[in-house]
């Protein structure tokens, strides 16, 4: 599934003449087309869908949106599998900083 998800613009750049921002969706963060919305300001809220940030929001409603999203395992669904095999394809415990091998090995040593 495919969300249209709030995130927090945290910092804007222009890439190749086109205005691009750090998003931040609940501690995920991404980047984000900014085209459609060239006056969204750093600490705004947006609609984000598919990279690109669609519609302004106000901090209340994305807070909430964000909370019920969590709340449903919809974040997990939309950016977790994602995030997890990154970090297990970098050898990184998915929870934290705990390298891979050193959580196998202890499972080991705990048997």
């Amino acid at each position: 599934m495919c969300l249209a998800v709030p995130g927090r613009v945290l910092d804007i750049e222009e890439r190749d003449g086109t205005r691009m921002a750090s998003v931040d969706f609940g501690g995920v963060v991404k980047e984000v087309c900014l085209e459609y919305l060239p006056d969204l300001r750093v600490g705004e809220y947006a609609i984000v869908h598919v990279g690109f940030a669609l519609q302004r929001l106000d901090e209340e409603s994305a807070r909430q949106t964000l909370e019920l999203f969590a709340e449903l395992g919809m974040l997990q669904e939309e950016f977790g599998d994602a995030w997890e095999m990154a970090a297990e394809e970098a050898g990184v415990d998915p929870t934290g900083a705990v390298p891979v091998a050193e959580v196998a090995a202890e499972e080991v040593r705990d048997r």
